[in-house]
């Protein structure tokens, strides 16, 4: 019987596994995630502290900042306890991303759970996968709606406005947890309400007893703002520009998920910036596999990838950001001509 590019790619993914596992990048990492774990949250303490001890000043918006970093590798830390990466127990895991994401960062965990697991089930696949399609960024505009509507406009201008509208990602991100909490209402979901009232208190009661009602808001916003931008500059390489997959694709596991992700070059600290990210290609074929092990694991999947005939996009930080600009670009100008829809084929496409 013949075997079909599809088969012989899903025993070459067989082969990968039994590699990646027999070399032990499947393991936990107890000692650095302890490590990662602790100093994190001290850095969040200690910004706290540092924040009531210089007082009602306009310096502590320097803090504000500092703390909009701190929570976006908070973040990090709730995607990996969210992939099962840190404990061998499904509910340890849970409990610390309720603590991490609910309580210190006011983002709901249970909303974001079944998101993010359908976009690894389908990444850049259109009508599956949740984080394309529904954004303020890369929209088109309904049929029948004017020139001047909010959507054109969006749409119209996509390209300049993706980095400002970078800053206003966790907005998005908290009203849409919200809701799943309202729809939900059972006790899971009163359980994360009460974290996040905690949360919401804990911020604006600190904050307002230490500054005066106007800095208090630029506190706020300069750390929102901060924590967005970060946030959303870490997701949006890894998919952003690279090729959508069709909802009737019967493309294999592996396939879809190297086509449709782009690894990012660089060092130490653009892996402490990305949060691991920066291995999208060996995240998505292995998403419990625990941080630190995924660039252990480069030189397997990319060797897989050249036996199996599949590109493996690695790119530098500035040329991903180049990439996504330029198809944001083109799909901006043909809104404005009033052309084609931009559909999987054109905006998938890599530049």
């Amino acid at each position: 019987m013949q075997t079909t590019t599809a088969d012989a790619s899903k025993v070459g993914f067989r082969d990968l596994a039994l590699q990646v596992r027999a070399a032990g990048l499947l393991n936990r990492r107890p000692g650095y995630y302890g490590a990662k774990i602790s100093l994190t949250v001290a850095a969040f303490g200690g910004t706290w502290v540092a924040f009531v001890l210089v007082g009602n000043a306009w310096a502590t918006l320097g803090l504000a900042a500092l703390l909009g970093v701190i929570c976006t590798q908070l973040g990090f830390i709730g995607h990996d306890a969210g992939h099962q990466q840190i404990f061998g127990s499904r509910l340890t895991n849970r409990l610390l991303g309720l603590a991490v994401g609910n309580l210190l960062i006011g983002l709901c965990y249970g909303w974001w759970i079944p998101k993010h697991n359908a976009h690894h089930a389908h990444p850049n696949e259109l009508g599956r996968d949740p984080d394309i399609g529904d954004g303020i960024i890369t929209v088109v505009p309904a049929k029948g709606q004017g020139r001047h509507s909010l959507t054109w406009l969006l749409a119209r201008w996509q390209a300049p406005l993706f980095f400002p509208l970078m800053a206003l990602r966790t907005l998005g991100m908290h009203v849409s947890g919200v809701q799943h909490l309202l729809r939900r209402r059972d006790r899971a979901a009163a359980l994360e309400a009460l974290l996040l009232t905690l949360h919401l208190a804990l911020f604006l009661s600190v904050t307002l007893l230490v500054l005066s009602p106007l800095k208090a808001l630029a506190f706020v916003l300069v750390e929102q703002l901060v924590f967005s931008f970060c946030l959303g500059c870490s997701f949006a390489p890894n998919h952003k520009a690279m090729p959508f997959i069709p909802s009737d694709s019967a493309m294999g596991f592996a396939r879809r998920q190297v086509v449709s992700a782009r690894n990012i070059t660089g060092g130490p600290l653009t892996t402490f910036m990305l949060g691991g990210l920066n291995f999208q290609i060996e995240h998505h074929l292995f998403p419990s596999m625990p941080r630190p092990n995924l660039r252990h694991a480069q030189n397997l999947v990319r060797q897989f990838c050249a036996a199996s005939g599949l590109d493996y996009c690695e790119t530098r930080l500035v040329e991903s950001f180049r990439s996504i600009l330029r198809q944001l670009a083109v799909s901006g100008r043909m809104v404005a001509a009033a052309g084609p829809c931009p559909n999987a084929g054109h905006l998938g496409e890599q530049s």
